[in-house]
């Protein structure tokens, strides 16, 4: 059963995660390219705020500890400071905590319930064979 919490998506579209919709939409292309100038960053987005804001934005997420940076002439060249694996797994335990009571039955039947979610017949035998590994090992 979901859990109704008081954190909510905020009006700058944060969702629990300290960053804010633009934030996350940067770090998806550093994600994605692994290291960009801010430049780069501007040329990914699909609809990009101003060459300045996406620097401040950079700026902010340096500050914030999840960027980090390096010199290539008069530029500055951005990367994740955390691996991708590892932040999905900060969000996944986020999410759990504040919407699902730590209940990781409620997250899995959540995402089966959805009306979009397809499975082909591999990934129901894998999620088996993971809930198998699970039990044998008393989790």
């Amino acid at each position: 059963m979901m859990k109704q919490s008081s954190k909510s998506k905020g009006d700058d579209g944060s969702a629990g995660d300290g960053l804010s919709r633009r934030e996350r939409e940067i770090m998806d292309v550093l994600y994605k390219l692994g290291k960009a100038t801010a430049a780069q960053v501007e040329q990914a987005l699909a609809e990009p705020p101003s060459y300045t804001a996406i620097r401040t934005h950079l700026t902010i997420l340096e500050k914030k500890g999840h960027l980090k940076h390096s010199v290539d002439g008069p530029r500055y060249v951005y990367a994740p400071k955390v691996a991708r694996e590892k932040m999905a797994q900060k969000a996944v335990k986020s999410m759990l905590a504040t919407f699902f009571d730590n209940s990781v039955e409620g997250v899995v039947a959540a995402l089966l319930n959805q009306e979009d979610a397809k499975l082909s017949h591999a990934q129901l035998e894998r999620l088996s064979s993971l809930i198998e590994k699970a039990k044998e090992d008393g989790r």
